[in-house]
């Protein structure tokens, strides 16, 4: 058996395999339409040629790279036990994605046979003497982050032309049996190409082939909106510029100027909160929700500082906050390997320990509220400037949050795995952040020392003044009279004429 397998970057490919005898017509179960296409051909004991043919459904012209694959009688047959894609034998990956996920299938494989035998039943038995016995292992492969251009993409894929290259050069995300299904859902990355590859081995005999490797960038190239060139829209930019910000100035003297940081929170959490129910139960175009958000966490933020001047409750503000921490940290975890373990694809068992996570940090506040207050300020706020630097640059770091936001709106994305790359800008702001974050807490902590743990509610300052003038004779202002008392003196002051008083010339004793 040979096979041939064809990388495009832009361009969908027609590629037709078909005997030399017939008509060069593209027919069904003989042809594959794809970007990455392959086909996998039997050969005759006697056949020494084979012939494949090659075209784009609009006659265009294409650039890519072809690589042929042999395979011994040993080998395990990617694809052989199709029953479902046109192909008789289909090693090839079907890829599809959207906003939230990106699906990739393939068929199951059959164990190797020799020229001119006739191939093994695929479901007749289950014994190891069948397929069954077969492994599959799923890799990925993440092209450099912001680099769109052709030859990254055809020099990657030959880091992936085959088992040896695919091992070496690749990162495992799964083992599976034959028993399991062969369709698994990966985090979508827009703009950051990843090349996925699946490994069949033949345990026994000790052998493994691959299939045909598929690429993806999770946009579109040939779109005019929101192409994989225009990934940043202009009002996201805006908003995440501003939010950066207001973060940079929260990291710094956040705790010292109580009322601005609690407005930054505040704002932060009503529009999470309000994005995704307003994303759930509107059709509403992005730019309006962007916007509309906007307004409601400047409502979320107004609110939470009336709050405070109002009632004067340091601790319900303080948790609120605690709460906004807890959800960055549980955050992380879950952005880590821990996250693809196969128990949290539960949702409910993701979203319970989510939720301990999240909860567990307000604890801390409780018993030490100024210095929990200082940290959230340095965690968040330099958190925040790594999403402002997101809005004009790839960065995998805005997937920490992000990744929850997609389980949040999309109740399928909870089966995706969720690796994303590390590379050297990812790196960058990460150190970033970390300086960010120790140098905003040691600032606050070292200013803040010697001042009282929280500025008093100007409300509750007011009230007892108020009533403090009321009991204490001692104090001038109680003999004071009252507000509406001195108003109405000045206004008989100015409407009654004054009388004389008499003789004013001095008495001359």
């Amino acid at each position: 058996m040979v096979a041939l397998c064809l990388y495009l970057l832009h361009n969908i490919l027609h590629l037709t395999f078909i005997p030399l005898e017939c008509v060069y017509i593209p027919l069904y179960g003989f042809s594959v339409t794809a970007v990455d296409a392959g086909l996998l051909s039997n050969l005759t004991p006697s056949q020494t040629t084979v012939s494949w043919f090659l075209k784009t459904p609009d006659g265009s012209s294409a650039a890519g790279i072809g690589v042929i694959l042999p395979y011994t009688s040993t080998d395990p047959v990617p694809g052989a036990c199709n029953q479902e894609f046109p192909l008789e034998i289909d090693p090839n990956i079907y890829l599809q994605y959207n906003l939230f996920e990106t699906m990739i299938t393939f068929a199951p494989a059959n164990i190797g046979y020799g020229r001119g035998k006739i191939p093994p039943a695929c479901d007749v038995d289950v014994s190891s003497s069948t397929r069954w016995r077969l492994v599959y292992e799923v890799y990925q492969y993440f092209l450099p982050e912001g680099d769109l251009s052709e030859q990254s993409l055809i020099s990657s894929l030959e880091r992936v032309a085959n088992v040896q290259n695919v091992q070496d050069n690749s990162r495992k995300v799964m083992s599976l049996t034959s028993h399991d299904r062969t369709q698994f859902s990966f985090s979508s990355l827009p703009g950051q190409g990843v090349i996925f590859s699946v490994i069949v081995r033949d345990p026994v005999l000790n052998t493994s082939a691959s299939y045909i490797p598929v690429h993806t960038y999770a946009c579109s190239f040939n779109s005019t909106l929101d192409g994989c060139s225009d990934l940043g829209r202009v009002s996201t930019k805006v908003f995440f510029t501003v939010i950066g910000l207001a973060g940079l100035f929260v990291c710094f003297v956040g705790h010292r100027f109580f009322k601005c940081e609690l407005f930054c929170m505040g704002f932060g959490f009503t529009a999470f909160v309000f994005f995704v129910v307003i994303t759930i139960t509107t059709p509403l175009k992005y730019n309006i929700r962007l916007a509309l958000t906007a307004l409601m966490g400047v409502v979320g933020g107004v609110v939470m500082v009336m709050s405070w001047w109002r009632f004067g409750s340091v601790m319900a503000c303080v948790c609120v906050v605690g709460l906004i921490l807890g959800f960055l940290i549980s955050s992380i975890v879950f952005f880590t390997p821990l996250g693809d373990i196969p128990i949290f694809h539960d949702d409910l068992v993701f979203w319970v320990v989510f939720a301990c996570i999240m909860m567990f940090v307000p604890l801390f506040f409780i018993r030490w509220p100024r210095e929990g207050n200082i940290i959230a300020c340095g965690v968040v706020g330099a958190y925040t400037v790594v999403l402002a630097v997101n809005a004009y640059t790839y960065t995998s770091l805005s997937y920490i949050t992000l990744d929850v936001l997609k389980r949040l709106l999309n109740h399928n994305f909870s089966r995706a795995f969720i690796s994303v790359p590390l590379q050297d800008i990812d790196f960058i702001l990460i150190t970033l952040w970390v300086v960010l974050g120790i140098s905003g807490i040691v600032v606050q902590l070292y200013r803040e020392k010697s001042r009282s743990f929280f500025p008093p509610s100007p409300y509750v300052m007011w009230k007892q003044e108020r009533e403090r003038r009321k009991t204490n004779v001692l104090d001038p202002s109680h003999h004071k009279p009252s507000l509406s008392a001195r108003i109405l003196g000045r206004i008989r002051q100015l409407t009654q004429r004054t009388e004389p008083a008499g003789e004013t010339t001095p008495l001359l004793l």
